[in-house]
């Protein structure tokens, strides 16, 4: 028996086989520290708690569950799009609950692309968006995001290419893994960039409420929902990453293209998670995300900048969400001289940049998602080695 030749496009994840790497290390007694994944450390409300545990106590709650998701849970999703963004959502019809980013990137390319079309990835962006397009036989092509130009499209170079097969855009705003910010201007080019060429975009957006006073939704421009996708999700802007809830807004066609997929490979979330999601959604005020999403990365990535000033780094200040993104000194031949002597010599896991893409290879990155005294630990560690 050979393994399907889709098998042979893809490689495992970068973080699922690093962490064998590092368990093997920890169970030599090395206590390495992670600063590489996005997975918030923090709890998420009580209420959303308290809401799951009461549900898991009734014993009919326990059946399979709609996989279009409880009225009560796209309810509470709708008025979070108002309430945060402005933007108005139709519960019923433009909005689908799904349990993650990754799931939806699947739908996405199973609704819209054919084996052999073609899709637009940012260099550097989140591997998903290349190891689902492999693994279902569409074309990628890579489009650059740079420093200069704050990590955003550029369109002048995009509308020189042949697009004509081109049917899906995958962008990331606020950006993964450079920090790069939202900005109106990008999304209202992207809107017009879809409508024009007949193609869909679809923003990827958990990271918005992570360092960020102003979020922002590509939904805010007249017409977007028209030729545009958002994914949005509670994993880091709720600290509910193992909860696996997570939604896909667009217009109703879009939906229903997307739902008819999605019926078919999974069933409805456990009731209890649903509800308690919607609890979260409706109970959480500005004071719990500011001290959760603002003050305590706030007070992180303090440390984080102090760790990147020891390893020589360069970064920019003004960059959101949850990690910090770094250029390492010319003094290194590859990122990964850095990374591995940090792992192996200062005992802390942070990311090389190279699995974004090529454009990431000159980079580290640093997760904010461990409690301050580790990363004030993992400074420390760093500062005997590189100090």
């Amino acid at each position: 028996m050979k393994p399907a030749e889709r098998i042979n496009e893809i490689q495992e994840y970068y973080f699922s086989r690093k962490l064998k790497e590092v368990a093997k290390l920890n169970a030599e007694g090395q206590d390495i520290i992670s600063l590489a994944i996005g997975s918030p450390d923090m709890p998420p409300s009580e209420q959303t708690v308290n809401k799951l545990c009461e549900v898991a106590h009734d014993p009919n709650a326990h059946g399979y569950q709609p996989t279009a998701g409880l009225p009560e849970l796209r309810q509470a999703m709708a008025a979070f799009y108002k309430r945060t963004y402005g933007v108005d959502v139709d519960w019923k019809t433009e909005l689908q609950p799904i349990i993650g980013s990754k799931e939806g990137i699947m739908y996405v390319t199973l609704a819209f692309c054919n084996p052999g079309d073609e899709v637009l990835i940012p260099d550097p962006g989140y591997p998903t968006y290349t190891a689902i397009n492999k693994i279902f036989g569409t074309k990628i092509r890579y489009y650059d995001l740079k420093e200069d130009n704050g990590w955003q499209p550029d369109f002048e170079t995009l509308e020189k290419m042949d697009l004509s097969r081109v049917k899906v855009m995958w962008t990331n705003y606020p950006n993964m893994p450079t920090g790069g910010n939202a900005r109106m201007e990008t999304f209202e080019r992207l809107v017009d960039f879809a409508k024009r060429h007949d193609i869909v975009v679809v923003n990827d957006n958990p990271y918005s409420l992570i360092l960020n006073e102003h979020p922002m939704s590509i939904l805010q421009v007249p017409g977007a929902k028209d030729h545009c996708i958002e994914f949005n999700s509670m994993s880091k802007s709720h600290n509910m990453p193992g909860w696996r809830v997570a939604m896909m807004i667009s217009n109703p066609t879009y939906i229903s293209w997307m739902f008819k997929v999605q019926s078919n490979i999974e069933n409805g979330t456990f009731r209890g998670i649903q509800l308690a999601a919607a609890e979260a959604y409706n109970t959480n005020t500005p004071e719990w995300y500011h001290k959760n999403n603002i003050e305590n990365y706030g007070r992180r990535r303090v440390i984080a900048e102090k760790i990147m000033d020891v390893l020589g780094c360069h970064y920019d200040p003004k960059q959101v969400g949850m990690f910090l993104w770094g250029r390492i000194p010319d003094s290194y031949d590859d990122v990964e001289q850095l990374t591995e002597k940090v792992l192996h010599e200062a005992r802390v896991f942070i990311t090389p940049g190279f699995i974004f893409g090529k454009n990431g290879r000159r980079y580290i990155r640093i997760s904010l998602c461990a409690k301050d005294e580790k990363m004030k630990t993992a400074l420390e560690r760093i500062k005997k080695v590189f100090g």
